[in-house]
């Protein structure tokens, strides 16, 4: 049998089907699109399930493909088994209600033979036990011979998943030899050892399983093959490990090449170590193409965890520093071809890769210490479950993912408590949510007839000034028919103008106005659609019942519907110049300002900032129109509308689209056309937690009001400067040259009095024990000047222990530095120091010839000195 690459394989297959006349598709991303039931594509079939189930018209009734799958369940035995690996290929023919089991059957076997040229006397066939109908296929057409034809049960060839399509399933299977096999007489496939390997799954999805237990025949069967295209380049290459074929094996040879280490094709321990990464940078390389960054959620938390343990098995192979960005270039090398996002994404992968891995490597060693600190008080105290509040400081605080220390544990005989780690992961959650949406209405406290069953309607998209009947008064969290002048209280109407807060939008505020009355609204919120209004009532009195003009602050709704409108521009802009894996995480949206949180992995750098505000800058000046619709949340997302992931929404969801450029779910409000917005300016960007960033913003007059205050800075600092604005810069670039002479000139001062002092502090020492003691107290020296003294006064003198303090403002620095004869002797600094600061109300530590720490009190150096003495005698 002739050895075939992986690679030519993957392209033998396709071409045959394609010659088949199935529409050949490249692979779907690993990101199911419109299927939450699935965080990553798993199967060759899950992304075609709208096909099968008749939701969507596929483009083709016959198709085939070759689908990157991840799959994560059983990571633990990744490296311990030849065959297992968190990513593989599956290639596939489907049918969708054309050809049936003949076609099928008859061209895998076709390609199986006569395009791959497998030995025929060394494949076998398996079919369900009632499926006479594929059983006489293989017998009388593609004559396989009844002995190699094993028919099974309901458990292995017959799929079914819940109620529903399902029908049995053929498997072609490929006899090892002997060697591989077990005792039974009767050995053949179904059997539990080694010999039959089964590579080729042919699913024919003909019946309906109704709840009764009954089946029905569909009207149009399909047909659902799957192969693994690493399994059978294992069978074509004649290697026994999805790691020795031709592609991984490259990859893996990388990892051996970084860490120095040899590999035994799975003998030696560090063997599991070099094929984890190996799979793993495979997994990594194909979801970051894929837009999927390292986050604590979801996909993001599959992707970390892979950089995670594939980093943590480099340490444990020796290997100093990063390294898996380099070896990324590997897997795009054997599989570019096939995947050319791959090519083009090169450089973000690295650097997704590389900063993650530099991120886990700042915290992995003080994390490993506190594992093997655990590992070591439950020997000692015979417990064999660590607590989960000490493995949520270990994610919390030195990221190690839950399955990373559980992992870790299992490998010393160790388990973790998952109950406890998870209820410390609650409680943070409740600390960052703060108050209920109920306390935030002013409902915390409100009496049963106080809660309204019936939705507020909300008139605001339409117009900003309409009237509404008081339902409820509330009051000190008490339901109230009346409230009188003065009074603060929340009232809920039958409809309202008033945007409450919600989706990042800050709430409207106004006036609600009657004959004699007027009432200030100050805030708005919403639960269960129902608007709380917080107002003062300023004039008059109202009552349940009563109707009330209502209008909105047209000036600050204006404004924040422009900051709103602009933060979607700067999500398309954003997702333009970084990448598509770009995705909102949070925004605020105010009348002043815009504040938007975003998935990136580095840092966003000034040039990027500058194409993106000007991309937004660009789209303002084209005037775009601003259209709202709502529709089915299916045709919402048929149309590419782009959602947050894990919001929840209805049937029905609201979409706002600026022309084509973006198009997005939202609730809130926004304007009519892009050139309402006048101009955009980013005005900072930074980091707000692992993996997310955040650009805060101003729009329109809010930019005029910073350029202003500008001004005024720049008039007011050219004055100070005595200079013109024009000269500004070169007056102040004067000035820092001049500040860094004098402040030269001072350190040279400084360094002569220290230097005439020498002598002196050497002959006033105390001696003590045969020890010179040196203390003394210096005023707004810094660290290094006191260094600079002591390694002078070591330089030419033996015996010497100095303690010296030096005061600036309200901060004490205290030094403690000994020469190497008393080092040898076994006095240590670093616990000098300890005892020295902690008299002055400080702390610090260091090397055992110099030491330094803080203190406070500035009054109790006197006392730190004697503290020195008394350690000396």
């Amino acid at each position: 049998m002739e050895k075939i690459g992986l690679n030519e394989l993957r392209e033998m297959f396709l071409s045959f089907y394609q010659s088949k006349e199935h529409y050949r598709r490249q692979s779907f991303s690993l990101v199911p699109h419109n299927d939450k039931s699935l965080l990553l594509i798993n199967s060759g079939m899950a992304p075609l399930k709208p096909y099968f189930t008749g939701m969507q018209t596929p483009p083709s009734k016959r198709m085939t493909t070759c689908q990157k799958c991840i799959r994560t369940g059983d990571i633990e035995n990744v490296g311990h088994t030849s065959r297992h690996g968190t990513f593989f290929e599956m290639l596939g023919s489907f049918s969708f209600g054309d050809y049936f089991k003949h076609e099928s059957l008859n061209w895998g076997w076709e390609f199986i033979t006569e395009v791959l040229k497998m030995p025929v006397d060394k494949l076998w066939a398996t079919v369900y036990e009632d499926d006479d109908q594929a059983y006489d296929i293989w017998k009388n057409e593609i004559g396989m011979p009844e002995e190699r034809i094993v028919r099974l049960g309901k458990d292995d060839n017959f799929w079914q998943h819940g109620l529903g399509p399902c029908g049995p399933c053929s498997e072609i299977y490929f006899d090892r030899g002997e060697k591989y096999g077990c005792d039974n007489p009767d050995c053949k496939p179904g059997c539990e050892c080694d010999r039959y390997v089964e590579f080729w799954n042919h699913v024919f999805t003909q019946f309906d399983a109704a709840e009764d237990g009954t089946y029905s025949d569909l009207a149009n069967p399909n047909i659902d093959t799957g192969m693994g295209l690493e399994r059978l380049a294992c069978i074509m290459q004649g290697v026994e490990s999805i790691f020795d074929i031709d592609t991984v094996r490259y990859i893996l040879d990388g990892v051996v090449e970084a860490s120095g280490v040899e590999y035994k094709d799975g003998e030696l321990e560090t063997d599991v170590s070099i094929r984890i990464i190996t799979d793993h940078l495979r997994s990594m390389t194909f979801m970051i193409a894929d837009s999927i960054t390292p986050g604590n959620g979801g996909r993001e938390y599959v992707l970390r965890r892979i950089i995670r343990r594939a980093a943590r098995h480099g340490r444990m192979l020796g290997i100093k520093g990063t390294f898996l960005s380099e070896l990324v270039d590997r897997v795009i090398e054997t599989s570019g071809d096939a995947y050319p996002e791959l090519k083009e994404r090169r450089d973000m992968i690295k650097k997704v890769v590389a900063v993650e891995e530099a991120t886990f490597a700042a915290t992995i060693d003080q994390g490993m210490r506190f594992i093997n600190e655990y590992i070591a008080e439950m020997k000692k105290t015979g417990s064999t479950v660590l607590d989960g509040d000490k493995a949520f400081k270990l994610h919390d605080t030195y990221g190690f993912p839950i399955d990373l220390t559980r992992e870790i544990l299992e490998e010393e005989g160790y388990s973790v408590d998952q109950k406890g780690f998870e209820d410390a992961m609650e409680e943070q959650k409740k600390r960052s949510q703060g108050a209920s949406d109920m306390k935030e209405a002013g409902w915390d406290n409100a009496s049963a007839e106080a809660v309204i069953e019936t939705e507020t309607e909300f008139t605001g998209y339409e117009t900003l000034r309409s009237e509404g009947r008081i339902l409820a008064i509330i009051k000190d969290g008490k339901s109230v028919d009346v409230a009188t002048e003065g009074d603060e209280v929340t009232i809920i109407l039958d409809r309202t103008p008033f945007y409450a807060v919600s989706g990042g939008q800050a709430t409207d505020t106004g006036i609600m106005t009657a004959d004699g009355v007027n009432v200030r609204v100050k805030e708005v919120t919403k639960s269960a659609g129902v608007f709380s209004h917080m107002v003062t009532v300023e004039e008059g009195s109202i009552s349940v019942g009563d109707m009330l003009d209502c209008a909105v602050d047209t000036i600050r709704r204006n404004k924040t519907a422009c900051n709103h409108t602009a933060t979607h521009m700067l999500h398309a802009a954003l997702r333009k110049v970084l990448g598509d894996h770009v995705k909102q995480a949070g925004s605020s949206v105010t009348s002043d300002t815009l504040r938007f949180d975003f998935n990136h992995f580095q840092a966003v750098t000034a040039e990027e900032l500058e194409k993106v505000e000007n991309i937004v800058n660009e789209k303002i000046a084209e005037f775009i129109d601003v259209n709202t619709k709502v529709m089915p949340i299916s045709e919402a997302q048929e149309e590419g509308a782009m959602a947050l992931f894990d919001e929840k929404y209805g049937d029905f969801v609201r979409i706002v689209s600026v022309g084509d450029y973006s198009v997005e779910f939202c609730g809130g409000t926004h304007i009519a056309n892009s050139g309402q917005i006048g101009a955009f300016k980013i005005v900072s960007e930074s980091g707000t937690a692992s993996g997310v960033r955040r650009i805060e913003a101003v729009t329109g007059q809010e930019i005029l009001a910073r350029y202003n205050d500008c001004e005024t800075l720049i008039r007011n600092t050219a004055g100070i400067l005595k200079s013109n604005r024009d000269n500004l810069m070169d007056k102040s670039a004067s000035l820092m040259d001049e500040i860094k002479k004098l402040k030269k000139e001072i350190e040279e001062l400084k360094k002569a009095e220290m230097s005439k002092d020498l002598d002196s502090l050497i002959d006033t020492a105390e001696t003590i024990n045969g020890i010179k003691l040196i203390t003394k107290q210096f005023e707004d020296y810094n660290i290094n000047d006191l260094r600079s003294l002591s390694d002078d006064i070591k330089a030419s003198n033996k015996g010497v222990a100095m303690v010296f303090a030096t005061v600036t403002g309200p901060k004490v620095t205290f030094l403690v530095s000994l020469t190497d004869d008393l080092v040898e002797s076994g006095l240590h600094a670093g616990k000098m120091i300890k005892e020295v600061a902690a008299a002055a109300g400080g702390g610090g530590g260091g090397k055992a010839d110099m030491a330094q720490a803080g203190a406070k009190d500035s009054s109790k150096i006197p006392d730190a000195f004697v503290k020195a003495a008394e350690l000396l005698k």
